[in-house]
């Protein structure tokens, strides 16, 4: 048998593989497919165990290995019927001859990484998660966990966990015990900079260039700025929020702050951060610096 997990959402690959491991009477078998070589094939699919009547072979990353992978196709019939062989990789080329042999022999599972779109699904997920563990979630602690933590199933899982350690959770548990994630920050000091905040704008940005790195945080400010844009010059029947998978708590407040500032005033915040897009690549003078000044000039 040939099972393959495929998918960039490592959470729930791991979870599928804990899933089969457990069916298994013995210990797996792992193996880096990165590392392995041809002449080592014959004894990993064809061999059989001294010590078990079945075997649980895992391996990972093979679609990595290229001249392995090229090979793949003609060992997949020779797999010895006593195996259970698990492949894992996360985004193998699907052009290749060996992703369409493999496709064909194997029971595939496909995990995709989760997006904005599939905040509904992360809700929901979030809520079966707390009630396996006892932890009294209602559907608006779980919509905030998810707006605070994002849908990283692996943040959400951890944020679940430190949950069920508290005795009730409320709106301020949550935010006291499970701590924003980049994303979450950065739409503050967005939104911060819309509401014309100076003086809180500037202690949001000292605490920020304490630990994040301002080339990662300006280019998801300017996805903000952008995202600003699309709600902004949307049609009256257009959808922003689903055409550029936007998080719907997200393109709400940001409707609110284009209507109110006017489609001119978006298009300038946009024009500052073009220029100083081009200063921070003319290194015109300290990231930190360009940022703050672009923000104080969002806030005027």
């Amino acid at each position: 048998m040939i099972t393959w997990l495929v998918g960039e959402n490592t959470f729930e690959v791991r979870e599928a593989l804990k899933a089969i491991e457990a069916q298994f009477n013995g210990v797996s078998e792992r193996i880096d497919g990165s590392e392995l070589s041809l002449n080592q094939l014959p004894d990993l699919l064809m061999g059989v165990s001294l010590f078990a009547t079945e075997r649980l072979v895992v391996i990972t990353g093979i679609s990595q290995n290229t001249s392995l992978w090229e090979k793949l196709p003609d060992w997949l019939p020779r797999v010895n019927d006593t195996m259970h062989l698990v492949f894992i990789d996360t985004k193998p080329d699907k052009r290749t001859t060996s992703y369409k042999a493999l496709k064909a022999a194997a029971n595939v599972q496909e995990f995709p990484a989760w997006t904005e779109r599939d905040t509904q699904k992360a809700e929901q997920w979030v809520s079966a998660r707390a009630k396996t563990l006892g932890v009294a979630l209602d559907a608006k602690h779980s919509r905030h966990l998810v707006e605070r933590v994002g849908v990283d199933q692996w943040q959400l899982a951890h944020a679940v966990d430190t949950l069920s350690l508290l005795d009730a959770v409320s709106v301020e548990a949550i935010n006291d015990v499970i701590p924003p994630n980049l994303h979450e920050n950065i739409f503050q000091l967005f939104e911060t900079a819309l509401e014309g905040k100076s003086q809180e704008l500037a202690r949001q940005i000292d605490t920020l260039s304490l630990q994040e790195d301002p080339y990662a945080l300006f280019a998801l400010l300017s996805s903000q700025a952008l995202t600003l844009a699309a709600v902004t010059y949307a049609e009256a029947d257009a959808n922003p929020s689903k055409d550029f998978a936007i998080h719907p708590f997200v393109a709400s407040k940001l409707v609110r702050h284009g209507k109110r500032l006017g489609k001119q005033k978006v298009a300038q915040i946009l024009e500052g951060f073009a220029k100083t897009d081009a200063d921070m690549k003319r290194s015109k003078a300290e990231p930190w610096l360009l940022i703050e000044q672009l923000l104080l000039q969002t806030a005027q």
